[in-house]
């Protein structure tokens, strides 16, 4: 592939942070170290999530001291997919790059990945082959999670890749006209298409501090992927609905055959709470499911802003007022 790229350019590293007061000074002195090496200009966008802890306190510090740290401090938490959001709708850079501050998703890793973005990429995302300090049950489940919705999905949704990944400014473009409420940021990336490559990586332990994603979290983000690219689950519940269907008509056939000819005995209890239970359960299961879309369909109504911004840091207001112009012009 022909090299497309300019050799100078502006990067963009976006970083979504909620509570992440332990990781934030390892964090910049690692993501500065790599990014001087590249020769490019860069800048990090911060992206206070409604942290509880000084998080805040020390995003300023390091503002004071480098300009090229921004910081958008939102209202409250919206979540990790709606901060990066926010951080993308606000980069600048020719090429952005989503990473979390907890350095699991190592920096060092970016050369390889701006490496290939200059040869023509317009989407490399980081792909982990190894997933140190998770246990057996997260990596069967993360994996498991991938397996399932590259099933689903009319689209390739790489396995076992998180939002860490260079986008180039055409792709970030396009990702910042899709304003959907229930945003599964990994299913967007892939969902606008241009031509994408994979990077291998090994995935590190986090630094400092506790996970902010517990099975709770992890199941509804799961829900999420599911429920925002694929209605599949409405057609299985249908057709759940049709087998059952057709099991009672003949097992009703079976009961009028050996009514004729063997008469009619005392019907069993246990048997037939058993048929009530588990047509009550099927009955619910699909309600369940249509309720999940009549949610995600009631919230995308109100066409409610994906975020607030309480105030910001290290970006001008000829910035500002353009941005705020973009995303008022696509809701």
């Amino acid at each position: 592939m022909q090299n497309s790229r300019p050799e100078s350019v502006l990067i963009s590293i976006v970083v979504p942070m909620y509570n992440e007061s332990e990781n934030i000074n390892v964090f910049y002195n690692r993501i500065i170290n790599v990014l001087n090496k590249t020769g490019d200009s860069f800048e990090i966008v911060c992206i206070n999530d409604g942290s509880k802890d000084d998080t805040l306190e020390r995003l300023e510090r390091l503002n004071n001291n480098d300009h090229r740290v921004k910081i958008i401090n939102l209202s409250r938490n919206f979540g990790q997919e709606i901060a990066l959001s926010a951080g993308i709708d606000f980069a600048t850079g020719h090429a952005v790059i989503p990473i979390d501050a907890d350095l699991q998703d190592p920096p060092e890793v970016i050369p390889e990945l701006l490496a290939k973005w200059r040869e023509g990429y317009d989407v490399v995302y980081a792909t982990r082959v190894k997933r140190e300090g998770e246990t057996w049950l997260k990596r069967f489940t993360a994996h498991s999670f991938y397996g399932v919705i590259s099933k689903l999905t009319p689209f390739k949704i790489p396995k076992d890749t998180g939002n860490f990944r260079v986008m180039d400014r055409k792709v970030i473009d396009a990702i910042k006209q899709l304003r959907e409420q229930h945003r599964f940021m990994k299913g967007l990336f892939s969902w606008v298409g241009f031509r994408q490559i994979g990077v291998p990586y090994t995935r590190e332990p986090r630094f400092a501090g506790k996970t902010k994603w517990n099975y709770w979290k992890l199941w509804n983000l799961a829900l999420e992927g599911i429920t925002s690219f694929s209605y599949l689950p409405l057609q299985l519940a249908t057709y759940l609905g049709m087998s059952v269907s057709l099991g009672a008509l003949v097992f009703g056939f079976y009961i009028l055959i050996k009514t004729l000819l063997m008469g009619n005995p005392v019907p069993g209890y246990p048997s037939l709470m058993t048929v009530m239970l588990f047509l009550g359960g099927v009955q619910l299961f699909t309600i369940g499911i249509i309720g999940e879309y009549v949610g995600r369909i009631y919230n995308e109504s109100k066409r409610r802003p994906l975020y607030f911004v309480s105030n910001t840091l290290g970006f001008d207001n000829t910035f500002l007022q353009t941005t705020r112009k973009q995303k008022v012009g696509s809701l």
